[in-house]
């Protein structure tokens, strides 16, 4: 019961490692807020019971969240624990081939969303004494992903804005971190609706240390240890949950070159 009297937000709960968060966090004690603009969210949070709430959030929209923080203050009274997690790949192309439609829209998500999360969640957080952001980032925005321009800028500034509001608010007694998930197989949504967990003879995943995909419960686990108060030390930092993949994309990059030569 880690997080036994809190309330959090979590943001894209219908489905992933966001429904694997706002499963784990209700188990430890919290009273959660799924959002979702898929529709999932309801179903959720009637599965995991304990005072959860489903509301539908679209977090490009200025509105809705400043409704999702109006809700959950007046639901539970404060807000101690903001997940922003919603956020989508968009298309996997060269750089030439993606439109500015596409561009705006995958921004839009990915770190608009993050930013009007961290800047209305800290204005409550701030009147009640603190609290703890987890911003989900990405791999991506650390290494390069061939095809992954738009997606990875995104997922970068997501990375540099962890670490500036930081600082911005380490003394309002608000911690704002942030997780970089690898290649997770529930992020994958086309396979993730048939398989919950990888089938047998695909687990491995050839160019990650570990070799095999990550499971959106070991996000859900390093979400918990950065949004609970173990982790009362720990601000503007950069977590990678990615089977080893950005430490190791280096020494792999090099010994294709050898190959290759």
């Amino acid at each position: 019961m880690r997080l036994e009297g809190k309330s959090a937000i979590i943001t894209g709960a219908g489905s992933g490692m966001g429904k694997a968060m706002a499963e784990r966090f209700a188990l430890e004690g919290a009273r959660v807020l799924c959002t979702d603009i898929s529709g999932a969210q309801d179903e959720v949070a009637h599965m995991i019971g304990g005072g959860a709430i489903g509301l539908h959030v679209d977090v490009a929209e200025e509105a809705d969240i400043q409704a999702m923080i109006a809700t959950a203050r007046d639901a539970f009274g404060r807000i101690d624990i903001l997940i922003n997690n919603a956020g989508f790949g968009g298309g996997i192309m060269p750089l030439h081939e993606q439109t500015s439609k596409s561009w705006d829209r995958i921004h839009a998500v990915n770190i608009k969303g993050v930013f009007l999360g961290i800047k209305y969640g800290v204005i409550s957080m701030m009147e009640t004494g603190g609290g703890a952001i987890v911003n989900i980032g990405s791999a991506t925005g650390m290494v390069g992903w061939k095809g992954h321009s738009v997606y990875g800028a995104a997922k970068g500034g997501v990375s540099q804005l962890t670490k500036c509001a930081a600082l911005d608010y380490a003394a309002h007694n608000i911690r704002v971190n942030a997780i970089l998930p690898g290649s997770i197989w529930t992020g994958l949504v086309a396979m993730s609706k048939e398989h919950p967990e990888p089938p047998p003879g695909i687990f491995r995943v050839p160019g990650i240390p570990m070799d095999r995909w990550g499971l959106s419960s070991e996000i859900a686990n390093a979400a918990l240890f950065l949004a609970s108060d173990e982790a009362s030390y720990i601000t503007g930092t950069l977590l990678p949950v990615d089977g080893g993949y950005c430490i190791g994309f280096s020494g792999m990059a090099a010994e294709q070159k050898e190959q290759d030569l």
